[in-house]
């Protein structure tokens, strides 16, 4: 609980009123306000599905095109009973978070050492500057055939397109977090005796750690971009290589499930990292929440 949070509840109490009344009015509220959120969410999501299902049941939404809420349903269930006409659905799946989980992983450990080195060194970041602005500028999902012509069909050619998502997010961020380092604690910690790798560590990293993890939320999702773009370009297995399948049969609910599904997965990994930023994160302090 936040001093802000604290003191925002309390303007609502009469005077005289305890810390531990106004602590547990303000832990009600905050309750209340999670409860509001999730119901307007879920309710926004059965308005959109029961929307999607009437119009494409009376022809407003022609389902040739853009399938129905049930027909998508029914396609995951089939995929994950059944199979796909390529293998098991849980199999084409593991293949593409194979080849996002080692592209988002390679890709960040590159980005944050790169972008913390960089960012500390301003000669060397002024001579390479040209250089990253020239490679970022190049749309990455062109590189695709190119990576795939060079490394084959293989995991090497998707998991070298989900890299270059993910390195220039983490990059640019972690590139711009140690630019934002406070000057005065570095100069402490200089004058205090700490070697430049104990400031790295201690005072930088924690530093630009927000910056980081701001970039590690949308990366992954970049990751998985990058994986099935590959494959639908060019793969024997994987959710982009169902997505390219059903888009040559004219089969809507099929690219529509595989959608639904990266989307589930991409939430899950979202949720996830929430997690780990909390728990790695845990001296930053809290941002106030509103309860009104």
């Amino acid at each position: 609980m936040t001093d802000t949070t604290m003191d925002s509840v309390s303007t609502l109490f009469r005077p005289g009123t305890s810390d531990k009344e106004i602590e547990a009015a303000a832990l009600k509220a905050i309750a209340a306000r999670k409860r509001t959120v999730l119901f307007w969410q879920v309710a926004i999501l059965v308005a959109i599905v029961a929307i999607w299902e009437i119009g494409a049941r009376t022809g407003f939404i022609d389902p040739f095109f853009y399938a129905s809420p049930s027909a998508i349903g029914s396609r995951l269930y089939e995929w994950a009973t059944e199979g796909t006409t390529e293998g098991s659905l849980w199999f084409n799946l593991g293949v593409t978070m194979e080849e996002a989980l080692i592209g988002f992983f390679s890709g960040s450990i590159a980005g944050i050492v790169v972008g913390v080195g960089l960012g500390q060194n301003k000669l060397l970041a002024d001579i390479l500057s040209v250089y990253i602005k020239a490679i970022n500028s190049i749309p990455r999902v062109v590189l695709a055939p190119i990576f795939i012509m060079i490394m084959g069909l293989g995991l090497a050619s998707k998991v070298a397109l989900a890299f270059i998502m993910v390195f220039f997010v983490v990059f640019a961020n972690a590139f711009q977090g140690v630019r934002e380092a406070d000057r005065d604690m570095v100069a402490n910690a200089r004058i205090l005796g700490a070697s430049d790798w104990k400031v790295t560590r201690e005072v930088i990293i924690p530093s630009a750690m927000s910056w980081i993890f701001a970039s590690l939320h949308v990366s992954f999702s970049f990751a998985i971009i990058g994986a099935i773009v590959g494959e639908f370009v060019g793969a024997r297995y994987g959710i982009g290589q169902l997505i390219s399948i059903a888009k040559g049969t004219f089969d809507a609910a099929g690219m529509f499930a595989a959608i639904v599904l990266v989307m589930i997965v991409t939430l899950v990994a979202e949720y996830l990292m929430t997690l780990v930023e909390n728990r790695l994160a845990k001296w930053r302090p809290q941002q106030s929440l509103d309860t009104h």
